[in-house]
């Protein structure tokens, strides 16, 4: 195996000159989460494996899914474990359930999930439609389907679903790309990797660590599995057109970027340009991310993506792209303009806020319900190249809290990630949901090698807030999004459990409304394009919408 460097990253000096003019503004204050994982129940553990070499894969692992696994009503939360690339070691992926006041028992014995592979990522979502959520479990191949036998217990049909792809899977969505009514499912895949093919490189100093992505030079296609209607796929990569971009993907997003009516997906790639999947005249898909303006830097160059998420910033319609990256790189804030994007990640207050993290799990949200969202980002290195933070854990880092202002920006929130003291850890996944349905919206972060934190929202008190479940057919409406209008102002939120960074998160839709305390009209447009609207909606709870029921 060839030895090969860590490649150094460099900084435009345009850029430099760009943060002059926009510099980094902190807001002190307050903490707006605590740690509370162990008093709450949860004890997990994650294990990346690491023993003396320095193995790709063992880098980049914690997901986390939060979803209702029994139906009735709170959040359960399910934790993907590692394990070892060269023991004969089962990895012990967890299942915990929420007693309904937001503390939970370990029930994984129980649940049938068993152990298996070496997990990354998580997908949740009801894809045979019989009312329960189910899982999808991303792996250094083959990935896994547990399906939802009612109540929390699991079945692994993935050889009967036909979906154990044998690729690196990281992030992974369930989406109804081609509109037929039925979930498909979207994996990005990272690098074609073997452990018998495995590099040996090295930090600048001359110590061992882990490689680059380019260090392989293996791109891989990521993988579409179009839902044939009766709990089965078919395997449509290729026949959709998605060989013609392969990439180091990490991240994935989907939405209707373009405004045609059709579910698009767009896909963060590690040190390669991000592609942005839109339907092409022909049937196919097409990767118009080079041509509306996200696949790159402002200055043409591609970065390390890893995490994203989209939402409507600014009420207008359209939704806007976050992309996140390593240390030493701007994150890409892309707004919408309606046929393309334009970066404005300087101008937005991001770029300085985040710019010396690597940052991986990431989510729009309005954490203290002021009406205006808010950015939660988890970071953790992935190399060696500079002075360790911590010394229990020389990739550990604190991560980022952004708090949304009226003038459309953001400020980073100090003390770093809201907590007291900041947290350093080598944090990967992220997943957004009101674990105890007190209004706030909570974070759980996936960290290597380290126990998983339930980071409590105790900065929502005071503003008025309202969470939305939407149901189509009985489960929920992925693509629909529900409007409201505050104060003259509208609130737009899309249904879309996958984002940020190989994890799942809640897929209600949680509006911040500030002083609002008036019933509400919601409009909801179906992922068919159907409106419909309900209300007077009550603020102050949880409400579900259910499809045919409004007017």
């Amino acid at each position: 195996m060839r030895p090969c460097l860590l490649p150094i990253l460099s900084v435009a000096l345009a850029a430099c000159s760009d943060d002059a003019a926009h510099p980094a503004v902190s807001r002190t204050g307050p903490v707006w989460f605590v740690d509370e994982g162990l008093e709450r129940g949860v004890d997990f553990t994650h294990r990346s494996g690491h023993e003396e070499r320095f193995l790709f894969p063992e880098l980049m692992g914690g997901g986390v899914a939060l979803f209702d696994k029994d139906g009735d009503g709170d959040l359960d939360l399910f934790m993907v474990q590692s394990g070892s690339l060269v023991r004969p070691e089962a990895s012990d992926h967890r299942l915990y359930e929420n007693d309904g006041s937001g503390r939970f028992l370990d029930v994984t014995r129980a649940s049938g999930i068993t152990p298996g592979g070496y997990g990354m990522g998580v997908a949740a979502a009801d894809y045979d439609a019989d009312g329960d959520v189910d899982l999808y479990i991303t792996c250094v191949g083959p990935n896994r389907l547990l399906q939802n036998d009612g109540g929390g217990r699991f079945t692994d049909v993935t050889h009967v679903a036909g979906v154990g792809d044998g690729s690196w899977g990281t992030s992974a969505a369930f989406v109804d790309f081609d509109r037929d009514g039925h979930l498909d499912l979207f994996i990005t895949n990272y690098v074609d990797w073997s452990l018998a093919g495995e590099e040996d490189c090295f930090d600048p100093t001359g110590l061992p660590d882990y490689c680059s992505p380019l260090a392989y030079s293996a791109p891989s296609v990521d993988t579409l599995y179009r839902a044939n209607g009766d709990g089965t796929f078919q395997d449509v990569t290729a026949a959709m057109g998605l060989e013609a971009s392969p990439g180091n993907g990490l991240g994935v997003v989907t939405g209707d970027f373009d405004g045609d009516g059709m579910m698009d997906i767009f896909v963060a790639n590690d040190q390669m340009p991000d592609s942005l999947w839109v339907h092409g005249e022909d049937g196919g898909l097409v990767d118009r991310g080079e041509r509306l303006g996200c696949a790159r830097d402002p200055h043409g160059n591609p970065r390390a993506g890893m995490g994203v998420d989209a939402a409507d910033v600014e009420g207008d319609g359209d939704l806007d792209l976050l992309v996140v990256h390593m240390a030493r790189e701007q994150d890409g804030f892309f707004r919408n303009r309606g046929g393309g994007f334009v970066e404005e990640t300087r101008q937005s207050g991001i770029g300085m806020g985040t710019f010396r993290r690597t940052r991986f799990g990431v989510g729009f949200h309005d954490f203290n319900n002021d009406g205006w969202l808010d950015i939660y980002v988890a970071n953790g290195r992935v190399n060696q190249m500079m002075p360790p933070i911590s010394e229990d854990d020389i990739y550990a880092e604190p991560n980022s809290l952004l708090a949304g202002t009226p003038e459309g920006r953001w400020e980073s929130v100090a003390p770093a990630g809201g907590t007291s003291p900041a947290v350093e850890l080598t944090s990967r996944g992220a997943a957004f949901g009101d674990i105890d349905g007190d209004g706030g919206i909570d974070v759980v972060v996936g960290n290597r090698d380290s126990r998983v934190q339930l980071l409590m929202n105790v900065a929502w008190q005071g503003g008025q807030w309202i969470a939305l479940r939407l149901l189509d057919g009985g489960r929920d409406a992925l693509g629909a999004t529900a409007s409201v209008e505050v104060d003259g102002r509208p609130q737009r939120r899309s249904v879309k459990p996958g984002y940020s960074y190989c994890s799942s998160s809640d897929a209600s839709v949680h509006f911040g409304l500030g002083d609002e305390s008036a019933p509400l009209e919601v409009e909801v447009r179906w992922p068919d394009g159907e409106l419909e609207t309900f209300g007077p909606v009550a603020p102050g709870g949880r409400r579900t919408l259910v499809r045919g029921q409004g007017r």
